[in-house]
């Protein structure tokens, strides 16, 4: 038992020292001479053995790749019989600048990985034609490929750190850009063609026709994935409002009516984009009026809220008082009537009204028989009178029954 204690106790200290600490520090001295000769054979076989690198390593681009590699050899080289960290700090940031380098230049994080790992065998190779391996032991020959191993792993994960934080800073300002875009569509601003060139940099096509939706925030998880590169999203008060496109002014997005599903959402009208503030008022108002599913209805059921639909709805919703003026007017004849009764002939009577008087899609929408629809209808037209002829008070009774007064 205790054997095994000390066995455990001997590959811990192992795995916690670096690899080079076993390395031979004449390994640095024999090299040191031929640093440059090596950067230069690792400079002339990255671009043959990385293509995307197929490029004269010259300006920039070759200024970066040779310092890059210089400083990593010289920097391995210190490390042979020491426990010092792979990477300086000064290291660390150029090599995260390398990877930097390569969100700027559009290209992937493994290719200059596999540039890495081209200059660890074109160093590994060095070695061997300088140092006579064939005189050091087993333990260092191993020390030395796990050393070179550790270090390729150290300047990878500096570069992908870069990588990532090159990604999300340009993710996090294309968010902010085209916040700004959508703002300034929303103020309508088209004097100065500002719209255009920031649509051109956030590399948004700015359509002729847009339509604005607005969702509240507890329904907003996933929204920006699900509604893809073609929306403008930004957060705005308790809602986030969304710019889309409109491909034809009367065809509605079938993809964001997907993506909205669920969402609560209030779509406006589609407007040309210079009237995009007009959208968003109507849709503000509807959301303000109570325009859309029941309070009670499943979210996952909701279909969004198109304004376009439901803009009587609006207009009776501008003058309430007016509206329950004109309701007590022209339902007075009503009035004698149990709650029951009267419930049962104001919804038929909307529904004539909306169904000009066919029986057919009257009954459809009631689930009643068409006689019953008949005997209805005559009791309506017993209560009213010719009123029910004039089109004005036809007009009006439908004004008041679709505004939810009974």
């Amino acid at each position: 038992m205790r054997h095994d204690n000390l066995l455990e106790a001997d590959v811990a200290q192992d795995t916690s020292d670096p690899p080079w600490l076993s390395l031979p520090a004449e390994v640095a001295v024999v090299l040191r001479p031929v640093v440059r000769d090596i950067v230069e054979a690792i400079i002339d076989g990255i671009p043959r053995d990385v293509p995307v690198y197929a490029m004269p390593m010259e300006g920039r681009f070759g200024q970066g790749v040779r310092q890059g590699v210089t400083i990593a050899l010289n920097r391995f080289l210190d490390l042979p019989g020491t426990r010092l960290p792979a990477l300086s700090e000064d290291g660390k940031w150029v090599y995260e600048s390398l990877g930097r380098g390569e969100v700027r230049s559009g290209r992937s994080l493994e290719s200059l990985l596999a540039a890495y790992r081209y200059g660890a065998r074109v160093t590994f190779r060095a070695i061997s034609r300088t140092v006579d391996v064939s005189q050091m032991p087993p333990d260092a020959l191993l020390a030395l490929g796990e050393s070179l191993f550790a270090y390729i792993d150290e300047l990878s994960a500096a570069s992908a750190q870069g990588y990532a934080q090159e990604q999300s800073e340009r993710a996090g300002e294309q968010v902010r850009l085209r916040g700004e875009l959508l703002e300034m569509i929303l103020r309508g601003d088209s004097s100065d063609g500002g719209v255009p060139r920031l649509a051109a940099a956030v590399g948004w096509t700015l359509p002729e026709v847009v339509g604005v939706a607005l969702v509240p925030f507890p329904h907003v998880d996933g929204l920006r994935t699900a509604l893809g590169p073609d929306a403008l999203v930004a957060e705005r008060g308790t809602d986030v409002v969304v710019v889309f496109p409109y491909a034809a002014r009367s065809a509605r997005p079938r993809d964001l009516d997907r993506a909205l599903r669920g969402r609560r959402a209030i779509v406006g009208p589609p407007r040309p984009w210079q009237q995009a503030g007009e959208s968003l008022h109507l849709a503000t108002s509807a959301g303000a009026h109570g325009v859309g599913p029941a309070p009670d209805q499943a979210d996952a059921e909701t279909s969004p809220v198109w304004v376009e639909d439901h803009l009587a709805e609006l207009v009776v919703h501008a003058e309430p008082l007016a509206t329950d003026d004109l309701a007590r007017t022209r339902l007075a004849p009503l009035d004698g009537l149990r709650p029951a009764a009267r419930e049962r002939l104001t919804e038929t009577l909307l529904a004539w009204l909306r169904h000009q008087g066919q029986r057919a899609p009257i009954a459809e929408e009631l689930f009643v028989h068409q006689q019953t629809v008949g005997y209805r209808v005559a009791q309506l037209k017993e209560l009213f009178g010719d009123a029910l002829d004039d089109p004005e008070v036809r007009f009006e009774l439908e004004l008041v029954l679709r505004a939810g007064h009974r």
